[in-house]
């Protein structure tokens, strides 16, 4: 009996310790979040014209879509939580790479439903300013973002108070 209750112990440590190491691994890796941005057409430092209809120069004109740095929030609240700390830490090391150390990028903070319009308008400001300063304390100058708050305007999915909806997101700012 002793055998069998040592052996599940064993087992059930081994599952535990994985599911808290995977649990601290970030959401992406810096290589993604480069690539996510360099790989996208017209990042270059160069202008160009466009030669085509109006439709086919708009379409080339349009920057990339929304990077998700996969930072959420609790109800109320514009803390970073360890989750998102790793999540932003990854970001931060993509960033210091040399192929975005002149990038700009508008931090968006956003809200679920609940509170007021300008409860809520206020808050998503507050998000965007808590990941610019722990991304300014790993190092990034705090000149590269410029905030931005959304409030509850821009839910990612229907339910206006799904927890998905509590965010920060950012976009590459083309010069």
């Amino acid at each position: 009996m002793f055998s069998y209750r040592l052996k599940v112990f064993t087992i059930a440590s081994v599952f535990l310790t994985s599911l808290t190491s995977a649990s601290a691994d970030p959401a992406y890796k810096a290589d993604d979040v480069v690539n996510f941005f360099t790989k996208k057409p017209g990042l270059g430092l160069t202008r160009g014209i466009c030669v085509g209809t109006a439709q086919e120069c708009d379409k080339e004109a349009k920057p990339p879509s929304t990077f998700d740095m996969l930072v959420t929030f609790d109800v109320g609240s514009h803390n970073l939580t360890s989750e998102a700390q790793t999540n932003l830490s990854e970001f931060a090391k993509a960033l210091k790479d040399e192929r975005l150390e002149a990038a700009r990028f508008a931090v968006e903070g956003h809200t679920d439903a609940r509170g007021t319009d300008q409860y809520n308008l206020s808050l998503s400001v507050r998000r965007a300013e808590a990941v610019i300063g722990f991304l300014e304390s790993q190092g990034i100058a705090r000149e590269r973002f410029e905030a931005k708050g959304f409030g509850e305007t821009s839910p990612r999915v229907e339910d206006p108070l799904d927890a998905i909806n509590r965010r920060v997101e950012t976009r590459i700012l083309l010069q």
